[in-house]
């Protein structure tokens, strides 16, 4: 176990860099993911690892802040929010907008997963058009998405067999998405720490189960810039543990609907397809 200087400076590099809170709890975390790293690095354990950060190695920093992120995700995740694109927001947005391609931002994608779920639905659904920029901090992940080669076990969690062979390639005993697919996502590094507003307006924001790794104030200032980039008719998701409430008032639940806002001001209306599913 680190001692607790040492413990106090990896948090604090950590948080700095990713957001991320590792609380006194987090031992296990620690000791699980800098292990591998510090095996690659040839040192003799996490400890080692955090000494050559304190001696200012900053390639070992962010290395260390990318292993102790969290990268859990799959194909169509939690349901719920695929549900709200297809049934809400699709719609009211397809409506509004006249046949312009709906812009999303998948934020914190990871190995990709949720942008090439919305990319499927996107494709099922006749007349409907988007763009999707998929951005995560860390490289590796964001090399796993680019290539968009999957496990069967990976495929299997979450993605209905029909949808495996519309979308995917057989590539040994893997399985890569379609070039068609491929080409509607642009990935791109980025961290929620950072300035985003060249990403420009967004009709849409994944932001699913990264906040809950963040402190308040850090929440507070990423809704409020996630809040600036929406259209007044624009959508904000955020994962089914996460809330804006507290935190902003430039965001407002979508009534009935868990996990969708929309932005908080005078001139916001919900969409009339919107109004009518959560009527």
């Amino acid at each position: 176990m680190l001692s607790e200087p040492k413990y106090k400076f990896l948090a604090a590099e950590v948080k700095k860099r990713s957001g991320l809170v590792l609380g006194p709890e987090k031992g296990y975390l620690i000791e699980s993911r800098l292990a591998p790293l510090a095996r690659a690095e040839g040192l003799s354990g996490p400890e080692a690892v955090v000494d050559a950060m304190m001696r200012g190695d900053q390639r070992l920093c962010a290395a260390a802040s990318e292993a102790l992120a969290t990268h859990e995700t799959f194909f169509f995740r939690d349901k719920t929010p695929f549900e709200l694109f297809s049934e809400v927001m699709a719609p009211a947005l397809r409506q509004a907008r006249g046949g312009r391609a709906l812009k999303i931002w998948c934020a914190a994608a990871s190995t990709g997963q949720e942008p090439y779920s919305l990319a499927m639905l996107i494709r099922e659904t006749s007349g409907l058009g988007a763009s999707i920029l998929a951005t995560d901090m860390c490289a590796h992940v964001l090399e796993k998405a680019k290539a968009g080669l999957y496990s069967q076990f990976e495929v299997q969690r979450g993605l209905p067999i029909q949808r495996l062979v519309q979308h995917f390639e057989q590539s040994g005993d893997s399985w890569r998405v379609k070039p068609e697919l491929r080409e509607m996502i642009r990935f791109e590094p980025g961290n929620l720490l950072d300035d985003f507003s060249r990403y420009g307006a967004q009709d849409i924001i994944f932001c699913r189960n990264v906040l809950i790794y963040f402190d308040v104030e850090a929440k507070a200032k990423i809704l409020n810039r996630l809040a600036a980039l929406l259209p007044p008719d624009g959508y904000l998701v955020l994962g089914a543990a996460e809330t804006v409430v507290g935190l902003t008032d430039s965001l407002k639940p979508v009534p009935g609907q868990r996990g969708l806002y929309v932005r908080n001001q005078p001139d916001t209306q919900i969409a009339p397809a919107a109004a009518r599913a959560v009527a």
